[in-house]
């Protein structure tokens, strides 16, 4: 299944996601929620917005959900949206990574688009409360991705933290063994 490669002084420590932590463990859950949760609302916001029957790259004014869009940021949406709903069916590692690339590029097309506000440039019809809606999905998803992962204060069973400390599990492993 997925797994996650971190580089140490001595080699390679690959996390097998599935092989540390049983399938319904706690972070799985938060990654498949945070997937899910999103990928619906961005789901919902895609068919509103083909349901107008707007021009596809249409700038006029039509909304859903309160957020301006046209026929190919509604596409675009729904893509995201399945895409995040896979997230969700697979879980683990994949659905972590997924959030926070995705919740990155939501937030790099927030500050594109809000460069590109009120131009001819502005092809997904944009307006601010899109782009803010873009800055706050990015952060709700890179949290979700992160979640477990990113800490100052990991517990000592966590695959993240193990991989990161390879000392401290060789130790544990030794001192099992003598006993």
């Amino acid at each position: 299944m997925a797994s996650h490669v971190t580089h140490s002084g001595t080699g390679r420590k690959k996390i097998d996601f599935d092989e540390a932590l049983p399938v319904d463990h706690r972070l799985n859950r938060v990654y498949r929620i945070g997937a899910g949760l999103m990928g619906l609302f961005l789901l919902a916001f895609g068919i509103l917005g083909l349901t107008d029957n707007i021009g596809f790259f249409d700038t006029g004014g039509n909304t859903a959900i309160g957020l301006n869009t046209n026929g190919a940021l509604s596409v675009l949406s729904i893509c995201v949206g399945l895409l995040l709903f896979v997230g969700m069916v697979i879980g683990g590692n994949f659905a972590s990574t997924l959030n926070m690339v995705l919740g990155v590029l939501f937030i790099l097309n927030g500050f594109l688009f809000l460069g590109l506000l009120d131009t001819d440039s502005d092809f997904l019809a944009f307006k601010v409360q899109n782009v803010l809606f873009s800055f706050v999905v990015g952060l709700v998803l890179m949290v979700f991705g992160m979640y477990g992962r990113v800490s100052t204060n990991l517990p000592h069973d966590n695959p993240y933290w193990r991989a990161r400390h390879p000392e401290a599990e060789q130790r544990s492993r030794s001192e099992t063994q003598v006993r």
